[in-house]
């Protein structure tokens, strides 16, 4: 009876998560159809001169010069295709290092409160402050855009790693060290999966401050990028080009914090029961 009770509900849970899927994606789709409403209307207006506040339609032409560009700095494809590059690389480095770190903090409580505090007030500091250190130390290049990335965002990893493993239930170490789990085994078997989902939450926090420190980084560090399509319209007065940059940051980060980031989060917590789909 159980058993069968159970298959009655899962087909209905599964139905009431895509509903809810389908719900958001709606709403997304109105939101967007809104805001390029309000735009053209904006545009119809002619507050401001056409070459100053450019109509959806002139955006797009400029997207589609964009992506067929004979020229790299000024190739879509190219710029999309190396910022992701060097964010990828900075992310990596960051999630990995601020881990471990966080993990050391864990392990020793004095270090662990000493370098919380300088965490958290350096996770505050501006990332474009760290472009003209980056560029004496280690270059104007890609090495230094990757700096920059990874100083503004890993210590943010540092924190969320702290805090998650620590606001851990103490029965479930207690409990380990009864079974005979210790060292780095209680790390990976215990304490690690019991602060997954809060983990989550740290990753896809760092990623946002890793995203952000690479197009500013990018605007005074990078010939080639997304950041350096922003800058290279200014220099030659292309709203619509400066614009058509901004539409794909967004896009970009929208779809993959949304995307990924929240299906992987969605994904835990439904795993651990912590998500209660509503009736």
């Amino acid at each position: 009876m159980q058993s069968q009770t159970e298959q009655e509900s899962a087909p209905s849970s599964s139905f009431k998560t895509k509903k809810l899927d389908f719900t958001s994606l709606l709403d997304i789709i109105i939101g967007a159809v809104i805001f390029f409403a309000g735009w053209q209307a904006v545009f119809w207006l002619h507050l401001y001169p056409s070459f100053l506040f450019p109509s959806p339609l002139m955006v797009l032409e400029r997207l589609i010069f964009l992506a067929k560009s004979p020229n790299p700095k000024f190739n879509l494809g190219a710029s999309t295709l190396i910022t992701m590059e060097r964010l990828a690389a900075g992310f990596t480095i960051s999630v990995g290092l601020g881990t471990g770190v966080g993990m050391v903090m864990v392990h020793f409580r004095r270090f662990g409160r000493t370098m919380n505090s300088f965490c958290v007030g350096l996770q505050s500091y501006p990332s474009i402050a760290w472009v003209p250190f980056a560029i004496l130390i280690v270059g104007l290049n890609n090495y230094g855009i990757v700096f920059v990335v990874v100083i503004s965002s890993v210590f943010s990893m540092m924190v969320s790693t702290y805090s998650s493993l620590r606001n851990i239930p103490p029965i479930y170490v207690k409990a380990a060290r009864n079974m005979g789990e210790g060292g780095v085994s209680l790390f990976k078997n215990v304490m690690l999966p019991a602060s997954f989902p809060s983990l989550i939450t740290g990753i896809r926090q760092t990623w946002s401050f890793a995203w952000h420190a690479l197009i500013g980084a990018e605007i005074l560090m990078a010939t080639i990028g997304l950041g350096a399509l922003l800058e290279l319209g200014a220099d030659f007065a292309e709203m619509n080009q400066i614009i058509a940059a901004m539409v794909i940051i967004f896009i970009i980060g929208f779809a993959v914090d949304r995307v990924l980031f929240s299906m992987v989060e969605d994904r835990v917590r439904t795993k651990r029961g912590l998500n209660q789909i509503p009736t």
